[in-house]
């Protein structure tokens, strides 16, 4: 049967470039002004004597004349100056996808907050800045200082990189262009400072929360504490994030969690292959894999320069898809259980926001099978007014049962607390710190995988007992003794991998269940956790000694010949699907 989909203001896509831009080569933007046919195609626009040369359909809008405007790099345009906190909460609460869009405002102490290790620094006397900084900048823009004008210059990047970058490459000054120096960025000390007094988000709460496009500024965020709200959704990275984020920074997190509110960080990057936005997750399961390890990495790095900690729950924004596509639904899958896999790998928990209709049906579907990595939280999209964590007929109530919820249920309404009014989506959280995923990823690493029962003690067992979690088999407590509940989940496991039904862990329960996941094709030189989740299964399945260091080198490479030769297969050092079927075979 299909199951209906909840309305969903984002299942907006982004616009679609301009013919105009696509035509633009740095050499038609250095000529238009001499070009009445290239005059046509492109403007010039100036602030404080830095020129840039954008399409001529664009519009261009000064944000201290019209302090209420949002700051949205969903559709094209040009931003003057710095967006405001009242702008910035008219923003649509559904916004997502990016495409080109140009701010530029001015290098004073506002502007150079923004200033980081991804910013690309223009020399002295420069328009241009040729060479980027050697952090990695945050996917969907390209952010440059201009010292020589006073300006930052931030552009965000639609399909690819060249169309923002050829925008970038037009820039010029003129006479009225006044130089400032460009100080430090804050420092780490501080921004450390201010980490260190913030817990694992969203910690334990129940109760209503809501998600705007933008953070709020610390004075909306005080004014909303007349709310009902206790907990707020961030976006804190992913390419497909609409919106500019003014204030969110490591102090705005620590003042925030300080005043009591709770804070869901949210990553919005490549959405569903079958979907319409830019940004995209590969039919090609292997690239889909990649992929979410990839995605995962730079949600770490933007949660750890907010200050938020590891244990917090990082959600990863997958909107709604046609969850009829067998193949789209395997790639959004593989690219989610990549996600959390290397989440677990840096100590964060996963969490999944989709719609009930698409992304939790399919979740639901896959949550006793062992083939993919499940995350430790889901957030469905049902927008029926209701204040519960209710996802039935999509989910049913034992799957994800133990405060690991969050419904959004209703959006893209404005509330007004406290004399301030912001564009929202509003939740209903039921969340807590229990025994999910990563409390015992850092303990899965062993030597030797011995059998182990009914009475069984250690770190072995709460290995065991982890990775039936991770699989939807055991709910108890992650507490390394082998009990009735733990028996219970190995022989549910066992019976579903059409293993004997024991209740004993020995080598062929061990091999099924460290490999479960994915199977991306691995072989020489590879690296990353599916190398580490391999190599436990080869030494549960051989007995022998293999390093556990996520690094496909020769004893790796000979301990997986020597597997496919064991159940005749061909022995080329390639772990490919076969491979893997067969270790989560147990066999």
């Amino acid at each position: 049967m299909t199951l209906p989909r909840p309305p969903r203001a984002r299942l907006r896509a982004a616009s679609t470039v301009l013919t105009a831009l696509a035509a633009l080569s740095t050499a038609a933007l250095s000529t238009a002004a001499a070009s009445p046919a290239a005059a046509e195609s492109a403007k010039d626009v100036s602030y404080r004597g830095y020129h840039v040369r954008v399409p001529s359909s664009w519009p261009v809008i000064d944000l201290a004349a019209n302090p209420g405007t949002c700051v949205r790099f969903d559709r094209h345009a040009v931003y003057l100056g710095h967006a405001t906190a009242a702008g910035q909460a008219t923003c649509p609460a559904g916004l997502v996808g990016r495409t080109e869009a140009v701010v530029i405002e001015p290098l004073d102490a506002t502007g150079r907050k923004s200033v980081d290790g991804s910013t690309r620094i223009a020399p002295k006397g420069s328009a241009k800045a040729a060479v980027p900084r050697t952090a990695a900048a945050p996917a969907g823009r390209i952010r440059q200082a201009v010292p020589a004008a006073g300006v930052l210059v931030t552009a965000s990047v639609g399909a690819d990189d060249a169309a923002a970058q050829t925008i970038l490459d037009s820039a010029a000054l003129d006479t009225n262009a006044k130089a400032v120096t460009l100080s430090a960025a804050p420092s780490a000390q501080v921004e450390a400072m201010s980490a260190a007094a913030v817990a694992p988000q969203p910690g334990t709460y129940t109760g209503l929360g809501f998600d705007p496009c933008a953070a709020p500024s610390n004075a909306q965020m005080s004014a909303w504490s007349a709310s009902p709200f206790r907990a707020i959704g961030v976006y804190i990275s992913g390419i497909s994030a609409a919106c500019d984020q003014p204030n969110l920074t490591a102090p705005w997190i620590q003042t925030q969690t300080s005043a009591g509110w709770h804070i869901i960080p949210i990553h919005v990057g490549l959405q569903a292959p079958c979907n319409s936005f830019s940004h995209k997750v590969s039919y090609t399961l292997s690239t889909a894999a990649s992929q979410g390890h990839s995605e995962a990495q730079e949600s770490i790095a933007a949660a750890e320069s907010l200050g938020l900690p590891q244990g917090s729950v990082l959600y990863n924004d997958m909107e709604a898809y046609d969850q009829n596509s067998a193949a789209c639904s395997d790639a959004v899958m593989t690219f989610l259980s990549a996600w959390t896999d290397e989440l677990h790998a840096n100590g964060y928990l996963s969490g999944i926001y989709s719609s009930a209709g698409s992304g939790m049906v399919d979740l639901a579907g896959e949550y006793t099978t062992g083939t993919y990595t499940l995350p430790d939280h889901i957030w469905f999209a049902r927008w029926n007014g209701a204040a519960d964590t209710d996802a039935k007929p999509y989910v049913p109530d034992d799957y994800w049962a133990d405060h690991q919820r969050i419904h959004q249920l209703s959006g893209d309404t404005d509330e007004t607390w406290g004399g301030v009014t912001i564009n929202i989506d509003r939740d209903y959280l039921d969340v807590g710190t229990g025994p999910f995923g990563n409390s015992c990823s850092a303990g899965l690493d062993f030597s030797l995988y011995g059998s182990i029962s009914a009475g069984s003690s250690g770190g072995t067992v709460s290995a065991a007992q982890c990775l039936l979690m991770r699989q939807g088999y055991y709910s108890g407590a992650v507490d390394g003794a082998f009990g009735a509940g733990t028996t219970t989940a190995v022989q549910a496991f066992q019976s579903a991998k059409a293993l004997p039904v024991t209740g004993t862990v020995d080598s062929h329960t061990w091999t099924a269940l460290l490999s479960a996941g994915t199977k991306p094709t691995l072989q020489s030189d590879a690296t990353g956790t599916d190398v580490k989740r391999l190599q436990r299964a080869l030494i549960a399945a051989r007995g022998q000694t293999l390093s556990i260091d996520g690094d496909f080198g020769p004893a790796t490479t000979t301990a997986v010949k020597a597997y496919q030769t064991s159940q005749g297969l061909t022995a080329d050092g390639i772990v490919g699907s076969l491979t893997w079927t067969a270790l989560q075979a147990g066999k």
